[in-house]
């Protein structure tokens, strides 16, 4: 019983853009300078009030809070709008649905919310591939492997036999910490070498070479 668990943000769809204007959005409902777009982009993969913490150090907890609360209710306004992206990278569709005919048990372990989640896999009608679904709506932010336990515990898979697959150190470190198989890609937020620095086994720079390193650990 082989279980692959995906990063979404960076790893199967590129949200950053829509991320940075919730986040700037966020910022400038409460008169503070919104953080470069290069420093948005690092957080991204955090759970929202561990990103909001790194981007601003200095703020009390009662406004970190209400960033938090203003991130979402920009972000839900966007969605309601119909001008979120969040495209697929090429490619993933099609990895997804084989890796599930092969045989591969599917999951998802990201920062976003239960309903970020949902929307964004309903949208690209990818939901029925992934038997279990980890957010930080139940969790602690990655590092922790929490996540990922979770994921195991639901399905039943050894950790041996399970690869988490992500684009930030964060990812590469919850993976080193639950102790399962880990493969970077090159396409999301943080450089290959700080991948490669956290844990990962290889890093893949086309879903194709991912497609390559996945058949590999089924060996």
């Amino acid at each position: 019983m082989r279980l692959a668990i995906f990063d979404c943000d960076g790893t199967l769809v590129d949200s950053q853009a829509d991320i940075a204007l919730a986040m700037e959005a966020a910022f400038a409902a409460h008169a503070l300078i919104a953080p470069p777009r290069a420093d948005i982009r690092r957080i991204v993969g955090l759970s929202l009030g561990e990103a909001i913490r790194q981007l601003a150090p200095e703020i009390d907890s009662e406004t970190a809070a209400s960033l938090v609360a203003g991130y979402k209710d920009a972000f839900r306004a966007r969605r309601a709008a119909g001008v979120v992206e969040e495209p697929l990278y090429d490619g993933i569709a099609a990895l997804v649905a084989d890796l599930d005919t092969s045989g591969w048990l599917l999951g998802v372990a990201t920062g976003k919310s239960d309903r970020g989640l949902a929307h964004c896999l309903e949208r690209h009608g990818l939901t029925g591939h992934f038997v279990t679904l980890q957010t930080a709506d139940r969790h602690p932010s990655k590092p922790d492997p929490a996540m990922i336990e979770a994921c195991l515990d639901a399905t039943g898979a050894d950790p041996a036999q399970t690869v988490m697959i992500g684009d930030t150190a964060f990812d590469m470190a919850m993976a080193v910490n639950a102790g399962v198989h880990v493969i970077g890609v090159d396409w999301g937020y943080h450089h290959p070498e700080e991948l490669v620095a956290a844990g990962a086994e290889a890093v893949a720079g086309s879903v194709d070479e991912l497609r390559l390193l996945l058949r590999g650990l089924e060996a």
